[in-house]
């Protein structure tokens, strides 16, 4: 990752040049054999790789992002997570589906996915990123959950941090519930915050189950040990969200737009 190349809206770095910057990428498509296809369709989305201080550096397929063979060559993306609270401020849950390649049937925050290289989604500066994100956002909460972007408005997100951590992996794909302790997947999560009443209208493709908790009610299920729930999720958990969420509507200013990138 020494390679510092800034990619633009205006100059795009290609894919190509992924090529050039790991020549040893691992571009078989056979790791996806037996998988939902729409899952695999979605493999193809093109995600924004990255140098470890979140410059864009180029362009790789979801896919070539999210293989260990890859990842252990230095691959690192950028990604989100919306968390959303309804007026009582209770967030809103998702359940995986059992047809996703990453991570199948575990408990995780409102919505989790990856900006990608697309007009309005990309961004070098961090207030570009920022914006790329929320407008990744709005386009996954409604693909995921249906939830319309009239009622989850760009402006209305709240920016809080980035952090770069490694989920583990099975070995093939960078997030799956089985994991040796030593794989991982790398990636920078920008972390967004939205309080809104929404109306749902799950894709069973993305999302088999959803439910409202309070931070009690968060706690309550991770002590049930025949609930699984994303590396991620546990992580921002464990470290700042019960925090924030209890100054959802007061002081969470002091929390807000971070420059600084949290490694964990």
């Amino acid at each position: 990752m020494s390679t510092t190349t800034t990619v633009t809206e205006s100059a795009p770095i290609t894919a190509e040049s992924i090529l050039r910057l790991f020549p040893e990428i691992d571009t078989a498509s056979v790791a996806l054999e037996g998988h939902d296809e729409e899952q695999i369709r979605l493999m193809d989305e093109v995600c924004i790789v990255l140098d470890e201080d979140d410059k864009p550096i180029g362009t790789a397929s979801k896919k070539l992002c999210h293989l260990m063979t890859n990842i252990d060559k230095g691959l690192l993306h950028r990604a989100f997570s919306v968390f959303l609270f309804d007026d009582q401020n209770r967030l809103l849950l998702q359940q995986r589906a059992s047809e996703k390649i990453t991570f199948p049937d575990m408990w995780t925050n409102t919505c989790c996915s990856h900006p990608l290289s697309i007009p309005g989604e990309t961004g070098s500066t961090l207030p570009e990123s920022v914006e790329g994100v929320k407008r990744a956002a709005q386009r996954k909460l409604d693909h995921e959950l249906g939830i319309k972007k009239e009622q989850v408005p760009i402006e209305n997100f709240r920016f809080l941090t980035r952090i770069h951590y490694k989920a583990p992996s099975d070995g093939q794909w960078g997030e799956h519930e089985s994991k040796p302790a030593d794989s991982h997947i790398p990636e920078v999560d920008y972390i967004l915050f939205i309080k809104a009443n929404v109306d749902l209208d799950i894709n069973k493709n993305e999302v088999q189950d959803t439910k409202y908790v309070s931070p009690e009610d968060l706690k309550s299920l991770f002590a049930d040990p025949k609930l699984k729930f994303t590396p991620w999720f546990k992580l921002i958990c464990e470290s700042m969200l019960f925090e924030w969420w209890a100054h959802l509507d007061s002081g969470l200013e002091r929390y807000l737009d971070e420059q600084e990138i949290r490694r964990m």
